[in-house]
């Protein structure tokens, strides 16, 4: 497959120091040829770093130019659905920063609008590429702990995430771009790696958030969701005296303990008692502390290259974008109604 030539929508901190390092990894699949930012600061920087691209102050003029294949949407969430669509319209396949949109109806004419351009929608579900939680995957497909039924997934952060100094640092926390807070900044990554764990979508799920802050956006979440199979519980927060994130799968022979780039599995020895366990521990580095995870996106773009070449359109990975979308809603409305319980029948409609 020739190199494809790439827009980048947004010069912002993860474009920065997590997308284009991890371009620059593949100089024989991908080439950025092109950059749109609205901020003049952001555009001095883009020519910075990429020196031979066209700069552009609009997507509108940077779509309009001849020879792409595809555009990188690393703005915030309340412009993916509007650029996807401009971008489908010129015929370019769409890789997009998460979540894929603020309103679970934004996302679904998303997928149905790369269905009819015949162009691939790609969402940036990066935690799946982390080393550590393939290492969790691996476990889980050796069948050691037998079938997964209790996932807990907690993660923590002592403030929200700070974008670059030259464009309203603080927008995540600014409904009007972030629509929300930590449940729309990492209620998708948590979501993915549940769907994942416990291999199909919830039935179900019942929130509760917080705002401690005088921001319009929710600093913690704490959910329940009900799966066919078993339950994941989440914490989210941006309220944490630690940065951290702690994972546990609980099988029917076994469990996973993920804790940053530690991964601990516990395995019942065969006809043994409950009190007999095999125990091993690994350290797998997998760049937690770095927000920009670079190494991460260099495998997400090796799948969105795959996912072109196989023209898968609306796949998978963006069918579990949309129920990352819809789950969000939901414990939005949860949350709203004194955490009363919600049914889900996600990607139903």
């Amino acid at each position: 497959m020739a190199r494809l030539r790439g827009a980048l929508v947004g010069c912002g901190f993860i474009a920065e120091n997590g997308h284009l390092p991890a371009y620059g990894k593949h100089p024989e699949s991908f080439e950025i040829v092109a950059v749109a930012d609205a901020n003049s600061a952001r555009r001095a920087r883009a020519h910075a770093l990429l020196p031979g691209a066209q700069i552009h102050e609009s997507a509108e003029a940077m779509f309009a130019m001849p020879g792409l294949d595809f555009v990188d949407i690393c703005v915030p969430p309340s412009d993916h659905a509007r650029l996807a669509h401009l971008a489908f319209d010129r015929g370019l396949h769409v890789l997009c920063e998460k979540p894929l949109a603020a309103t679970p109806e934004d996302a679904r004419r998303m997928l149905a609008h790369a269905a009819r351009a015949n162009r691939v929608l790609f969402p940036c579900h990066n935690y799946k590429r982390a080393p550590v939680i393939r290492a969790v995957r691996r476990v889980l497909d050796s069948g050691v702990i037998g079938q997964v039924n209790l996932v807990t997934l907690q993660t923590f952060r002592t403030t929200h995430a700070r974008g670059v100094p030259e464009w309203r640092p603080d927008w995540r926390r600014e409904r009007r771009y972030s629509g929300g807070g930590i449940a729309m900044d990492h209620g998708s990554h948590t979501f993915y790696l549940a769907f994942d764990w416990l291999g199909g979508y919830p039935t179900a799920i019942t929130a509760k958030m917080t705002t401690p802050s005088t921001y319009d956006t929710e600093d913690n979440l704490a959910c329940t969701l009900t799966f066919p199979g078993g339950l994941a519980s989440a914490h989210l927060s941006w309220t944490a005296g630690v940065r951290k994130v702690i994972y546990t799968i609980q099988g029917a022979t076994g469990g996973i303990r993920v804790e940053d780039d530690e991964i601990e599995v516990c395995v019942r020895r065969s006809g043994a008692d409950r009190a007999s366990w095999a125990r091993s521990t690994e350290m797998v580095s997998s760049e937690w502390m770095d927000a920009g995870h670079s190494v991460w996106f260099a495998s997400l773009f090796d799948e969105f290259l795959a996912s072109i070449e196989r023209r898968d359109y609306a796949g998978r990975e963006a069918k579990d974008s949309l129920a990352c979308v819809e789950l969000i809603s939901a414990a939005y409305a949860s949350a709203r109604d004194a955490s009363r319980e919600r049914a889900l029948d996600l990607l139903a409609s």
